[in-house]
Formats: C-alpha cells, structure tokens, sequence
C-alpha cells in the first residue's frame, strides 16, 4: 500500500488496553495508533478524518496529562445525530482509538471491559465532542476549525476538473496532491494550533 509520505510523520496515539492486556493481544496492553490506521477506517484521507484525528488527539491529551490513556474506559459523546454530515465518519475514528462503541459494542467479560453504549449522540454541548474519563468524571469538549488551515487557492478548480467525466489521468494526480496537501497541513503544521483544534473550556 502506497501512501503520501507525511502519514509517516502524523504524532500517533498511544492506548494502554486492559481487555486486550488480559487477553494477550498486545504487551502491557499498549497500542499504538497512527494516522494510516484512521484513513484505512475511513478508506480515505481528508479534513474531517484529520480533524477526528487531532480531536481525538488533543481531548486524550488533556485528560491524561503526562499519561497514557486508558481505552474502553473513556466515554465519546457527539452533539449532532450520526447521520449528519460527517459526524458518522467523526466518531468511527475516536471509537477506534479509545474504544468506545455504541449499540453493538463488546459487552465485557465478567462485568468488566464493556465497551458498549460509550459512544452517543445528540447530546447537548458547547463543543463538537466530548471525552469524559469514566474513572474521574474529567470531561473536556473539542471542536474542529478546519478554516485555521487555509484551504489551497486552486483546490475548487483542480476538484471539478477532476471529477468531470472527461478527467485524464493527470489532472486527477493534481487535484489528489493538492488535497492532501492541504491535509498535511492540518497534521503537520497545525498539529498543535489551538485555532485549528478548539477546546471549549
């Protein structure tokens, strides 16, 4: 599988996993999650996957400051209904990396590891998510502005030529480099831009 270069270069995320710890899928159920794994989720790379990305990202980090997060044990909460816009694509990636599972989640093993019924929407809130730790009650709410990263000049000209059905081989490339550029952008020089990535305090 061939991907752009700067996926090698988007921080990861490390989980400590007690389920998959007990269970002996990973060493001192540590795992760590890279970028690549949320656009094989997603099946392609774009602003709102990146956005859950660093969402995900930045709320983790600030509930467990000097920490390694603890997944299946953090609730996930969207403001708008699953099936608007891109909240469903929003929420696939932050359940990937912290677990969290609507309906048809894991159910645990003896009480324990339940991953089921952390993942809701329309819940009322200022942010577009929220994370809350189940074992303090610690939440912190995140919203994505993907206008913090100026969407390239030439990228609305470069789609609709790409998307026309008489597109050639080379303008679609075009069009693709321009988009993920504006992709890295976001992960790479915005990682950490608080106007990209916005906590509602």
């Amino acid at each position: 599988m061939q991907t752009p270069a700067f996926f090698d270069q988007v921080p990861t995320i490390v989980m400590q996993d007690a389920l998959a710890q007990i269970l002996g899928a990973a060493q001192d159920g540590l795992i760590e999650y890279r970028y690549l794994d949320a656009v094989k989720l997603a099946g392609h790379s774009c602003p709102t996957v990146a956005g859950a990305w660093l969402m995900t990202r930045t709320a983790l980090a600030r509930l467990y400051p000097g920490q390694t997060p603890r997944r299946g044990e953090v609730m996930v909460a969207m403001r708008e209904p699953q099936e608007a816009g891109v909240v469903g694509v929003i929420a696939s990636v932050a359940g990937l990396v912290t677990g969290a599972a609507g309906n048809g989640g894991f159910n645990g093993l003896a009480g324990r590891y339940t991953r089921r019924k952390l993942l809701t929407f329309e819940v009322p809130m200022r942010g577009e998510m929220r994370f809350t730790r189940q074992d303090t009650g610690q939440s912190v709410e995140v919203s994505h502005h993907p206008q913090a990263a100026p969407r390239p000049p030439e990228l609305r000209q470069q789609m609709q030529a790409a998307l026309a059905p008489e597109s050639d081989r080379a303008q679609r490339d075009a069009f693709a480099i321009t988009w993920q550029g504006w992709v890295r952008a976001m992960l790479i020089d915005h990682a950490d831009d608080p106007a990209l990535i916005r906590v509602e305090d």
